[in-house]
Formats: C-alpha cells, structure tokens, sequence
C-alpha cells in the first residue's frame, strides 16, 4: 500500500506492479524535500555527476521498506540537488507523500561500464582490508564531494574516511566482496 493509500491501492503506479522478486534496484538518491506548490520534488543524488536521470522513464520510489514504480516526466540539475517531477504529482501534496523515499532504477537499465570501472552501489558493504591483511571495516556509504568520492568504512570503533583515489585502492575483489587499501601514514588515526 502506497503512504496515501488508505484503500489498500496503489493510486500512483498506474496500475504497475511492485518490481519482481529479484529485481535489482539501483538507488540513485534521496527525496529530501519538496519545491514549489506543483510536485516537485528535490532528490540528493548519491553521485551528483550522474548522467542517468533522463525523462521519461520508469523509477522506483522505496519508502519503509516497500518499493512502488514511477515515471519520471522531467529531470533538471538544481545547485547541488535535481529537481524531479514525477506523473501523477502535480501539486505539493501529492509530493510531499513521497519525501524521505529513496529513488531508484532497474539495475539494466544502467550505462554499461568500460573495463576497470564500477558503480558506487557495486562496493557498498564490502569488507576493507589493509595491504598487510588487517580487517578495517565496511564500506557503509560513499560521499562525492568535488574533490573526489570517499568511502565511508564503519570499524569496530570508529568510521574511516577512504579517499577513493588509485594511490590508495589496490585492489577491488568484486567476488570476494573486498577491498584492498594502502593507506598513508596517519589515515586511519584520523
């Protein structure tokens, strides 16, 4: 059930279904607030460089734990944020339903990736190893900032900011789920 639903239907995903078992999602960022009275909404984009939020096209809005399709009908960079609108959301209340939900898209729907790259998503939750085999942490969230990506790795008693840089990554194992780091003297002191 949708968070305005109070009949037990979903009233915005014209007559969609909920992404099949399986299915999987992309989370390209957060609806933080609303803007202006005619739906918009303000996403904060987990990679603010992302190219991929063309319009129209089908995304999905995960809230509590329940995800519910959409079409995206316009998309535009705004500051740091974008700006989204969203068919069926033409004025602010309609939008407001939707704020704190987590937009995302069909993994296949993704550019395909030159050898050697990777999306953001792809490492979340790996486990961060030092050259000399010590268990850091995880990787539990990844900043873009406009000096470049950190990764956010949660310890056992602390977080560590990991610039994602190839002086320090060694090596990513995608089917090991890790990382391997080399990090200059001092880093993980910090």
């Amino acid at each position: 059930m949708s968070p305005d639903s109070q009949d037990g239907h979903d009233h915005h995903s014209e007559g969609k279904l909920p992404p099949e078992v399986g299915t999987a999602l992309v989370p390209l960022g957060e609806l933080v607030t609303t803007h202006g009275i005619k739906g918009w909404l303000k996403l904060k984009p987990y990679n603010p460089q992302t190219t991929i939020l063309s319009s129209p096209q089908e995304v999905f809005l995960t809230k509590d734990g329940v995800s519910w399709p959409h079409i995206l009908r316009q998309s535009r960079a705004f500051k740091k944020l974008f700006l989204v609108k969203l068919q069926g959301t033409d004025e602010i209340g309609a939008a407001e339903k939707w704020v704190g939900s987590v937009l995302s898209i069909e993994e296949k729907e993704l550019q395909p990736l030159r050898a050697g790259e990777y999306y953001h998503y792809q490492v979340f939750g790996f486990d961060v190893f030092d050259t000399q085999g010590q268990w850091i942490g995880k990787i539990t969230q990844i900043w873009s900032k406009e000096g470049g990506d950190l990764y956010v790795v949660t310890g056992p008693s602390k977080e560590h900011l990991i610039p994602a840089t190839k002086e320090i990554v060694e090596k990513i194992d995608f089917p090991a789920s890790r990382m391997i780091i080399n990090p200059p003297a001092g880093l993980l002191d910090l």
